[in-house]
């Protein structure tokens, strides 16, 4: 057994908070605020536009999943108090940018294969769509839009990626690299996608959390709508949920998606937003992050756990998070 499983992992009573959430953005059917995600039946016929959201500009030569994430992105940074009408409200610097999507540019890149291979060369290709194929396109059009020149990682980790990208801005966080982080995670619907991830129903969205050092969103006006306590990563649901502290149990919890997760904690309230949107990928722990919100918002209590990555995948990530007056 490696050190890394056997070490200790403070319980959700007792962690400090790592970070706090001060704004969500969200662009996914059915869904206008973080409570929606909760929602039990929810209308998801209707694919989000970005267009009529954001307006046009901007949008032109981009791919879909860059376009879902400007659309979330521009609604979290507004919504903490960080975007105004005249730009930024604090220093570019102070803000880093952690993406979550392992399949957000494959259509781009699927494409420029098929190019190159039927006409034997690069000839073909638009000049428009090469930039698309850069696995960190998303995580760069952000930066460059909005002027966000913290720290930029794109993580492209398997079913883990959100909740990873949640645990990488926290230690940028706290180990003084950011104050703040626009953290996001999406995954675009499309025929390339369902044939390398074997699903045949996907999310098609996008959620983005803005994460501060805890104390200033309030400073400036902004509230925190929820705290981000001990992280974990490990192999399997249950050694998880073990590991973040299941003897003190959570009001709710967020599972990886699947019948066997109804086994666990079957005393706790479970939210499976796979088996509502489809499968999520990269995207999942970031959307289970703005769940949390939602659940807050609407006056539930903590701690809520946050689990990605199923048995039998590489590893599981975990993350409890808390209401902001948790530690007051």
């Amino acid at each position: 057994m490696s050190a890394v499983a056997t070490e200790p992992v403070p319980t959700p009573a007792s962690a400090p908070a790592r970070a706090a959430v001060t704004g969500v953005g969200l662009a996914v059917p059915g869904v206008r605020t973080p409570a929606d995600l909760l929602a039990a039946d929810p209308d998801t016929s209707q694919p989000v536009d970005p267009a009529a959201r954001i307006g046009k500009k901007g949008l032109r030569y981009k791919d879909r999943a860059t376009q879902l994430a400007l659309t979330c992105a521009d609604e979290a940074l507004r919504a903490s108090g960080l975007l105004g009408d005249d730009g930024l409200t604090v220093s570019g610097e102070s803000i880093a940018v952690l993406i979550a999507s392992n399949y957000g540019n494959v259509d781009t890149v699927c494409a420029i294969v098929e190019t190159i291979a039927a006409d034997g060369s690069a000839s073909g290709l638009s000049p428009m769509d090469t930039p698309n194929a850069s696995s960190n396109v998303i995580a760069s059009t952000l930066a460059v839009k909005y002027g966000l020149r913290g720290p930029n990682l794109m993580l492209c980790n398997g079913p883990t990626s959100g909740l990873d990208a949640v645990r990488w801005a926290a230690a940028l966080i706290e180990s003084g690299r950011a104050e703040r982080a626009l953290v996001l995670g999406v995954e675009p619907d499309n025929a390339a996608v369902r044939k390398l991830a074997g699903a045949d129903r996907l999310i098609d969205g996008a959620a983005a959390v803005v994460l501060e050092r805890p104390g200033l969103g309030p400073a400036r006006g902004a509230a925190e709508l929820a705290t981000v306590g001990s992280t974990v990563r490990t192999a399997g649901v249950r050694r998880c949920l073990d590991r973040l502290g299941a003897a003190d149990l959570p009001a709710v919890w967020f599972s990886p998606g699947g019948a066997a997760d109804a086994e666990l904690l079957p005393e706790v309230p479970r939210h499976d937003l796979t088996g509502v949107w489809g499968e999520s990928s990269g995207a999942l722990g970031v959307l289970q992050c703005a769940g949390a919100v939602g659940w807050f918002a609407a006056g539930g209590s903590g701690p809520v756990y946050a689990l990605a990555g199923r048995d039998g995948d590489d590893a599981t990530a975990g993350l409890v998070l808390r209401a902001p007056d948790a530690l007051r």
